[in-house]
C-alpha cells in the first residue's frame, strides 16, 4: 500500500486529546500513535482497536493496550472519513464509566454546534 493512501483522517478536537496524550509515558504514546496510524491506513479496522459504542449516537472508542494497561480514546466520524478525537482515559474497570461517555457526548454536540455556525 502506498504511504499516501489513507482510508480516513484523524483530527484532534480542541485540546481534549492532547491533555490525555501528554500525560502518558513514552511507550504508551508510541502505541497510541501506532493505533491512530492503523485507523487511518487500513480499510477495515478490527474491533480490537476501534469499536462503535452502542446507544451513544455515533461515538466510537479507540482501544489501546500496552502491557496490562488499557486506554480508551473517544471519537466520532465527521462525514465518513474524518475521525475526530476527543477525551481519553486509562481503563481500570470492565465497563466504560458512564460519566465519561456522557462527557464525550457533550463534546460531540459542542463540535457539531460550532461546525454549524
Amino acid at each position: 500500500m502506498s504511504a499516501s493512501k489513507k482510508f480516513r483522517r484523524v483530527f484532534r478536537y480542541k485540546d481534549y486529546f492532547d491533555r490525555f496524550f501528554n500525560k502518558q509515558r513514552t511507550k504508551v504514546k508510541e502505541k497510541i500513535i501506532w493505533t491512530l496510524e492503523l485507523i487511518e491506513d487500513i480499510e477495515h479496522v478490527p474491533e480490537k482497536y476501534f469499536k462503535h459504542l452502542s446507544d451513544t449516537d455515533g461515538l466510537y472508542e479507540i482501544r489501546v493496550k500496552h502491557g496490562s494497561d488499557i486506554y480508551r480514546i473517544f471519537c466520532f466520524f465527521d462525514y465518513d472519513k474524518l475521525v475526530i478525537l476527543m477525551n481519553g482515559f486509562q481503563k481500570k474497570t470492565q465497563k466504560t464509566p458512564k460519566r465519561l461517555i456522557e462527557q464525550a457526548k457533550l463534546m460531540k454536540k459542542q463540535y457539531e454546534k460550532e461546525k454549524s455556525k
